[in-house]
C-alpha cells in the first residue's frame, strides 16, 4: 500500500500536521519577537524624534512668521504677549491669540496656519542624530531598543535563511493538506482535493522528516529560547556600545524607522529609470553582520545589478561596508572566491573590517603566512585579500574562478602605464564583477575617469566627455550613471551619525620593527608610543603614509584637516611629509595670540587647509570648527585629551559630519592601549553611574599610573621575548 493510503485513515495525518503546526509556531514566535522588537524602536524614535522637532521649534524665533505669510502680523504684540518661539504659538488655542491686542480673528487664524507649516517643516526637516544626549530619557530608551534588536539579529543570524525557507514550504503545504485534518473534512472533500492534501502531507511528512530540517528547527528553537532568557540592559552597558559602535546604531535605525535620506541625492543622481531597475535589486544580508543605511544598500544593489562599476562615496560615507555586503550577497549565491586589491597601509584595516562585518573569511595572500593563506583560501574560498604591489606575483590556478575583484584606492591605477595598473587591467579581463572604489571626485578629472572605466565598460569611454564636467557634479554623475556612483555627504547627511571614529591599523616596516624593539628592551615607553614615525619617510612609515593619503583625500574633497600628537618631534615629522600644505605646528610654548592667528588663518582658508597640532595645545580653548577631519597619530594615555581635540572640530553647528581618524599599528603598544583602556572603561561604567562624581574622576579611565605603563611595558617583553633576556 501507497505510504499515502495508509495516513489517510489514521493518526498519522494529524502526527504530521501536529510536527507542521509546532514548526510554524516556533517559526512564528521569532518573526513576532522580531516585529516586537522593531516596533519599540519605532515607538522610541517618534518619542525622540518629538522631543528634537520640539527643541528645534523652541529655538525658532516668531520672527520667522513674516517669512511664512508674507503678511504684516503684529510680531511685536505677540512677543509682548510672551511668545517668543514658534513652539510657543503651537501650545496655544486660537482663542488664546485672540486676546493678544491687534491680532483678532483672523490673525490668529493666520498665525496658526504659518506656525504648524514651520512646525511641518521642521518635522520633516529634523532628524535623530548621533549627537545625543545619553542622559535624557527618550534617548536612553531608543539606544536600549535598538541594542535588543542588535542583540537578536545575532542571536538570529544563522537562522533567518532556514526559517524563511521552512517557513514559506509549510504555510502552503499545511493550507493545502487541511482536508485530512479531520473526518469531517475527509468526508466534505472531493477525491481531486483530497489527492492533492495527501500529497501535500507526503511531503511535509518528507519535509519534517529530513534531518537537515529538524536541525535547522533545533537551532531556531534554542535562538526563541536564548532570546526568551535576555534580560533588559544596563543603560551602561548599552552607552558603552554606543559609542564604539553608533554608525551600526544609526544603520539599524534608517532599516527599521525609515530615517531615510534624500531620495535622487541618496541614489547618486542616477536616471529614474536606471535607479528604479536598481532599487528592485534582491539583496540577501545573510552573511553580512552590519545593517546597512538606506544608500549603502542602494550602492549594493546598484553594484549586483551593473556588475562592472565604480563606487565613488566620499571618505566617511561606507564603501568598505558597501562592498564587504556585495561578497556576502554573492556568497550567499554560491559565490565562493572573491580578491580584494589595497594599498599596503590599509591591508589590515581591510582583513578587520571583513571579520567583524561578515562572516565571510578573510586571507591575507602576501607576507611570511602568505603561501599557506593562498593554500587555505583555494581549498575553502572566501575573501583573497592583496596589495597593489603583490598582485603582479599573484598566480591561481585556471580553474579557480573569481566571484568578484575589489579594487580599494582604484585612484591608484589611473595610470595604465604603470606595472601595478597593467595587472590589474588583467584581473579586470579576467573576472566578470569587478567593483572599484575611490573616494576622490572625478568631476574635474576627465581623463582619469575615463581610464578607470576603460578598465570596467570601455563602450562607455567615448560617452563621457569635458562638457559634463563643466555642467556640474550631477550633470557629470547623470552621464556616467551605467559605472559610476557616487554620493557626498550632504546627500545622505540625515543617514550619518554626527561623528565617525576610524580606527587605521597599520604595520611596522623592518626599521620601524626594529626601533620599536629597542624602545621595548630599553622600557622607553616614550619611545614605544613613537617608534612608528622614527624613519620620518612615508615610504618606510606605515602611519605616515596613511596619514598622508588622508589628507589627499581630504584635499580632494576641499576639507580642512587638524592633526594632533602629544609628541612634538612626531608633528615635525608630520609637516614635513606635508610640506607647504601644514601650518604649524601649534605647540603649548606659543604665545596665546600666535595660536590663534593660525587658527584664525586655518579657518579663513578658502578650501582645503591643514593644521598640525599638539593635543596639549590645541586640545584646549580653541575653536577648530572649521575642520571635518580629525588625524590622532597615537593613542593617548589620558582619552580625555583626545576628548577634548575632538570636542574643538565637533562642535554645534558643523555643516559637514567630522571624521576622526586613529592612527594604529597592530601588536604593538598602540594596541595594548587600547586593550586596558576598554577593560578599564568597562569595569568604570560597572561601578559608577554617569554623575558628577563620575565627571570628575577622568583619571579612573587613564593610563598614566606608573603601574599601568609597566604592565604595557612588561606584555610588550613578554610578546617580543624580550623578558627571557631581561631575566
Amino acid at each position: 500500500m501507497p505510504r499515502g493510503q495508509a495516513f489517510t485513515n489514521s493518526s498519522g495525518v494529524k502526527s504530521v500536521l501536529h510536527a507542521a503546526a509546532d514548526a510554524e509556531t516556533a517559526i512564528r514566535e521569532m518573526h513576532e519577537g522580531d516585529e516586537r522588537r522593531h516596533q519599540a524602536v519605532r515607538d522610541a524614535y517618534q518619542a525622540s524624534h518629538a522631543v528634537a522637532v520640539l527643541g528645534r521649534l523652541r529655538s525658532i524665533s516668531i520672527e520667522r512668521l513674516r517669512d511664512v505669510t508674507g503678511a504684516r502680523l503684529p510680531v511685536t504684540k505677540l512677543e509682548e504677549a510672551g511668545y517668543k518661539s514658534i513652539a510657543d504659538l503651537l501650545e496655544a488655542t486660537p482663542e488664546q491669540l485672540q486676546q493678544v491686542p491687534g491680532i483678532g480673528t483672523k490673525g490668529a487664524e493666520r498665525t496658526v496656519d504659518a506656525a504648524r507649516r514651520i512646525a511641518d517643516a521642521a518635522m520633516s526637516g529634523t532628524h535623530v542624530t548621533a549627537d545625543m544626549d545619553l542622559r535624557v530619557a527618550d534617548a536612553a530608551t531608543l539606544l536600549a531598543a535598538l541594542y535588543r534588536v542588535q542583540t537578536a539579529d545575532r542571536v538570529l543570524l544563522k537562522v533567518r535563511e532556514p526559517a524563511k525557507r521552512i517557513g514559506g514550504a509549510l504555510t502552503s503545504l499545511a493550507d493545502t493538506a487541511k482536508p485530512l485534518s479531520s473526518r469531517m473534512r475527509r468526508v466534505i472533500t472531493g477525491r481531486a482535493k483530497r489527492e492533492e492534501a495527501q500529497g501535500a502531507v507526503d511531503r511535509l511528512e518528507g519535509l519534517l522528516g529530513d534531518p537537515a530540517t529538524n536541525q535547522d528547527l533545533e537551532r531556531i528553537k534554542a535562538a526563541n529560547e536564548k532570546l526568551r532568557g535576555v534580560k533588559p540592559p544596563r543603560p551602561s552597558v548599552v552607552r558603552n556600545d554606543f559609542e564604539k559602535r553608533s554608525a551600526d546604531y544609526f544603520s539599524t535605525l534608517s532599516r527599521i524607522a525609515g530615517a531615510r535620506a534624500n531620495g535622487e541625492a541618496a541614489r547618486g543622481f542616477l536616471p529614474t529609470s536606471l535607479a528604479d531597475r536598481i532599487g528592485v535589486q534582491q539583496l540577501d544580508e545573510t552573511h553580512l553582520r552590519v545593517s546597512l543605511r538606506a544608500y549603502q544598500a542602494f550602492g549594493v544593489r546598484f553594484a549586483l545589478a551593473q556588475k562592472r562599476v565604480v563606487i565613488g562615496d566620499e571618505m566617511g560615507c561606507g564603501k568598505t561596508v558597501e562592498a564587504i555586503a556585495t561578497l556576502a550577497h554573492l556568497r550567499a549565491e554560491g559565490a565562493k572566491h572573491f580578491l580584494v586589491v589595497v594599498p599596503a597601509s590599509v591591508l589590515i584595516n581591510w582583513l578587520r573590517e571583513v571579520r567583524a562585518h561578515s562572516s565571510l573569511r578573510p586571507y591575507r595572500l602576501h607576507g611570511p603566512q602568505g603561501e599557506a593563506a593562498l593554500k587555505a583560501w583555494l581549498s575553502g574560498g572566501g575573501v583573497g585579500i592583496t596589495t597593489f604591489e603583490a598582485l603582479p606575483n599573484l598566480e591561481l590556478p585556471p580553474r579557480t574562478r573569481i566571484s568578484m575583484l575589489v579594487v580599494d584606492e582604484a585612484h591608484y591605477v589611473k595610470n595604465p602605464n604603470t606595472m601595478r595598473s597593467r595587472a590589474v587591467r588583467a584581473w579586470t579581463d579576467r573576472v566578470e564583477r569587478v567593483m572599484f572604489l575611490t573616494g576622490t571626485p572625478m568631476e574635474n578629472r576627465v581623463e582619469e575617469f575615463r581610464n578607470l572605466v576603460g578598465y570596467l565598460q570601455p563602450d562607455l569611454v567615448d560617452s563621457v566627455g569635458e562638457i559634463d564636467a563643466v555642467a556640474g557634479s550631477e550633470a557629470f554623475r547623470k552621464a556616467v550613471a551605467p559605472a559610476y556612483l557616487r554620493r557626498n555627504q550632504e546627500d545622505v547627511l540625515s543617514e550619518l551619525p554626527e561623528m565617525v571614529k576610524i580606527e587605521e591599523w597599520e604595520e611596522f616596516g623592518p626599521e620601524e620593527e626594529a626601533m620599536y624593539r629597542d624602545a621595548v628592551a630599553a622600557r622607553n615607553f616614550m619611545a614605544m608610543r613613537r617608534a612608528a614615525y622614527a624613519t620620518g619617510d612615508p615610504a618606510t612609515s606605515a602611519k605616515l603614509r596613511r596619514l598622508v593619503e588622508i589628507v589627499d583625500e581630504a584635499e580632494a574633497n576641499s576639507r580642512k584637516v587638524v592633526v594632533f600628537s602629544y609628541f612634538r618631534d612626531v608633528l615635525d615629522t608630520v609637516c614635513r611629509a606635508l610640506g607647504d600644505r601644514a601650518s604649524g605646528p601649534l605647540t603649548g610654548s606659543m604665545q596665546p595670540q600666535h595660536r590663534q592667528e593660525l587658527v584664525d588663518a586655518f579657518t579663513a582658508a578658502k578650501k582645503h587647509a591643514v593644521l598640525v597640532s599638539q593635543i596639549q595645545a590645541g586640545g584646549v580653548g580653541l575653536n577648530m570648527q572649521a575642520a571635518s577631519v580629525v588625524i590622532l597619530c597615537e593613542p593617548q594615555v589620558k582619552p580625555t585629551l583626545e576628548t577634548q581635540a575632538i570636542a574643538r572640530a565637533h562642535r554645534m553647528g558643523q555643516i559637514r559630519r567630522v571624521q576622526v581618524h586613529r592612527l594604529l599599528v597592530a601588536d604593538s603598544v598602540d594596541q595594548r592601549m587600547l586593550e586596558i583602556l576598554d577593560a578599564k572603561s568597562g569595569l568604570f561604567d560597572a561601578y559608577a553611574r554617569r554623575s558628577e562624581t563620575a565627571e570628575t574622576m577622568p583619571e579612573a579611565k587613564d593610563l598614566s599610573d606608573a603601574s599601568v605603563r609597566k604592565q604595557l611595558i612588561d606584555a610588550e617583553q613578554e610578546r617580543l621575548g624580550l623578558d627571557k633576556a631581561r631575566s
